[in-house]
């Protein structure tokens, strides 16, 4: 993550858990790997979120293209609500697999 924007990815990772008390080094150590759980999120929960609330490239901000390949997993793509955003969310796995 970019020190240079640390306030601002902290209020955008904080906002994931309105409805828990987590801060943002919770959230963060957590989309790293450094933690299993934080709240009731897992890796793959919080991420989903993340998929679900914010635009692709304010998701390039808060986590480098190589964890997002890691982390946009069928099952993760499959558990998006919106057949669209499995769509899109698709596509750009394809393409990460080609460029990263």
């Amino acid at each position: 993550m970019n020190k240079d924007s640390e306030p601002h990815q902290n209020k955008l990772l904080q906002q994931l858990s309105w409805d828990y008390a987590l801060s943002a080094e919770e959230i963060r150590d957590l989309l790293e790997g450094k933690k299993e759980k934080a709240g009731h999120y897992t890796r793959p929960m919080l991420f989903r979120k993340m998929l679900e609330t914010y635009p692709w490239f304010t998701i390039l901000k808060l986590l480098p293209a190589e964890q997002v390949k890691k982390l946009l997993t069928d099952e993760v793509i499959g558990s998006l609500r919106s057949a669209s955003l499995k769509k899109k969310y698709e596509y750009i796995r394809h393409r990460l697999q080609k460029v990263v």
